[in-house]
């Protein structure tokens, strides 16, 4: 899927990372943005969406759920494929994510560490567009 087409539901909590964030994408091809304040903003628009997303990029730290959590809820619901999650935690807690992530089954393409690295952001975006490659029997 081409990225200017790349249905995103970001969900951060706070305003001006909010903004930064969707000019960043803005600024990479990503136009299709939905903005969301807290994992509750989150699962309306995702509820009332007349199309799927086909990404999600959360917060880890939100006030109502943890990014982790959303993932999962949003993930069990089926109204998520893929999710990337943004946080300003230590390396080691974003690997144990990513760890709690696969254990779960959850469809985490990876976490990034804020401040955002433009490059690291966008090369994950494009992991998530390439056809999955087929399994090994």
């Amino acid at each position: 899927m081409p990225k200017n087409t790349l249905r995103i539901l970001l969900v951060e909590d706070h305003p001006f990372q909010l903004i930064a964030t969707q000019i960043l994408l803005n600024n990479h091809g990503y136009y299709l943005l939905t903005p969301a304040l807290s994992a509750a903003e989150a699962m309306l628009a995702l509820e009332n969406a007349i199309e799927p997303f086909d990404l999600l990029l959360c917060d880890q730290c939100l006030p109502d759920l943890t990014g982790l959590e959303l993932i999962g809820l949003t993930s069990q619901r089926r109204l998520i494929d893929r999710a990337v999650i943004l946080s300003g935690l230590s390396d080691d807690h974003l690997l144990e994510l990513q760890q709690q992530a696969e254990l779960l089954c959850l469809p985490l393409l990876g976490c990034l560490s804020k401040p955002l690295r433009v490059q690291a952001l966008v090369e994950l975006l494009l992991t998530s567009v390439e056809p999955a490659s087929p399994q090994a029997l």
